[in-house]
C-alpha cells in the first residue's frame, strides 16, 4: 500500500482500511502474546500503514478545511 494509492481513495474507504489495519495490529499483537506469530515483520508493515491512512485523512481534512 503506497500513498498514492490512498490519496485516491474516498475518506470513507480509508477509514474502512484503518478499521481493517487496527483490527490486524491487534490480531498479530495477540498472535505475538501467545508465541503463534510467524512473520514478525508484518506489525511494522501494518504500523506503517496505519500511519499512512491517517496521514492522508488528515492531509484531506485539512484540504477540505481551507477549501471552506
Amino acid at each position: 500500500m503506497n500513498a498514492q494509492e490512498l490519496r485516491d481513495k474516498t475518506p470513507d474507504q480509508l477509514r474502512d482500511d484503518l478499521a481493517n489495519l487496527k483490527k490486524e495490529s491487534f490480531n498479530l499483537r495477540f498472535q505475538q502474546a501467545t508465541s503463534q506469530l510467524e512473520n514478525t515483520a508484518r506489525m511494522r508493515q501494518v504500523k506503517r500503514d496505519t500511519a499512512r491512512v491517517l496521514t492522508i485523512l488528515n492531509e484531506k481534512a485539512a484540504a477540505a478545511a481551507s477549501a471552506e
